[in-house]
């Protein structure tokens, strides 16, 4: 087994986070799980592709960024390399190491990290079938690989998960996780104009669905109720669809932004739309996006995904419409639209299932004290490096350029 970090003569626990895949403001990652580490006095050191997504290094207290390159498409070797340069040089100087991505997990092979935790977002093996950039022919042996790359994980590393339906790919027992959101104590009752879409965008992720909703709303009421999308496209294809619809007229699109600021960006709106297709790696699990609408005291328009599904109808919040289904979808707003009492009962019933079931801050006190347990039990002796100064970026190792 590696050598484990030495106690801290200050008491402190330093945790080294890091994702090569997704946004550095990624809403679980930075905004949740950072942020509750940090509010309980947890130095965090964050890698992350800051430079690609076109940030500067965040400056805030007890926070050290390290720029890493993105893994993007079929361009993940240069992410990969510099995840493992990082792993090597700094996860033994860190009471935790939790990583995103099963990329990372990969990247410590052979590196003997006892203090590694991967955070499992999804069902990777499924996940693939919706990637664009994959092609036919080698999506069932990449399957396979992410499988064992679960499996490899699980002997070697503490998992957490994102979902309790992701425990029947595994052996053990692990702590979940669940993907929630700070709830406010109280919310703005729905209006009657916007109906709005939050997240980041592909085909799969109904996009089509979005701009035909878009465009018969603009029809229907003469333009008085619009499709604002609150979020980046993923790919060229969905950048391209969105483009047209902008043009068109049948949709608002924000563009990326910042969780801090898209949340509030909800208050007020007449629904919140979750129009994912049937997709394997959709159907074990649930979408943010639709307790982030109940949360915001928004009536939630959902796909028939199980557990989706399942929560709108147990709350009350919502209304379920068939996939890919733009007639339902604008049916169900013009209804809701014309229906203030109803809209207004849908997210009161939402907003307080949320408060009560889903509010990360009750979650997200359970997460601080499982990572901080794991990190007292990996303490040991030796004195660590000082990590206060090392350069912040692993994708030039031969420069080590500040950005």
């Amino acid at each position: 087994m590696s050598p484990h970090p030495a106690p801290r003569r200050d008491g402190v626990l330093r945790a080294l986070v890091v994702t090569v895949v997704h946004h550095p403001e990624d809403a679980r990652i930075r905004h949740r799980e950072i942020g509750a580490l940090l509010d309980a006095g947890v130095q965090v050191t964050y890698a992350a592709p800051f430079v690609a997504h076109g940030l500067d290094l965040p400056d805030v207290a007890g926070l050290r960024p390290v720029d890493l390159p993105h893994a993007t498409g079929r361009s993940r070797g240069e992410a990969f390399r510099a995840a493992r340069r990082l792993l090597a040089h700094e996860a033994r100087d860190h009471d935790v190491v939790l990583v995103h991505d099963p990329e990372i997990v990969a990247a410590a092979a052979g590196l003997r990290l006892d203090n590694l935790v991967w955070d499992v977002h999804e069902d990777t093996a499924a996940a693939i079938e919706a990637k664009s950039w994959v092609p036919a022919r080698a999506r069932s042996p990449l399957a396979s690989a992410a499988r064992a790359i679960e499996r490899h994980a699980e002997r070697r590393h503490e998992l957490i998960l994102a979902e309790y339906a992701y425990a029947d790919r595994f052996e053990r027992e692990h702590v979940v996780v669940p993907n929630t959101v700070r709830v406010p104590a109280t919310a703005t009752a729905p209006g009657a104009s916007r109906a709005v879409y939050l997240g980041s965008l592909t085909m799969a992720r109904g996009a089509a669905t979005l701009l035909q909703t878009g465009r018969l709303l603009t029809v229907a009421t003469r333009g008085e109720v619009k499709v604002e999308i609150i979020g980046g496209a993923r790919d060229t294809r969905t950048a391209d669809t969105l483009d047209w619809g902008v043009k068109c007229g049948h949709v608002v699109h924000h563009g990326f932004v910042p969780s801090a600021r898209a949340l509030p960006m909800l208050d007020g709106a007449l629904a919140g739309l979750s129009l994912l297709e049937d997709r394997p790696n959709y159907r074990h699990s649930m979408p943010t996006k639709v307790i982030e609408y109940m949360a915001h005291g928004l009536p939630v328009i959902t796909t028939p995904l199980p557990l989706a599904a399942d929560l709108v109808e147990r709350s009350g919040c919502g209304v379920v419409v068939p996939f890919d289904d733009a007639e339902a979808t604008a049916a169900a707003l013009i209804e809701l639209a014309r229906d203030p009492e109803r809209r207004a009962a849908l997210g009161r019933a939402g907003h307080a299932y949320a408060r009560e079931h889903h509010d990360w801050n009750v979650i997200g006190r359970d997460f601080v004290r499982h990572v901080t347990d794991l990190a007292q039990r990996h303490r040991g002796a030796g004195e660590p490096r000082d990590i206060a100064e090392r350069p912040s970026t692993y994708a030039h190792p031969a420069t080590h350029q500040q950005h």
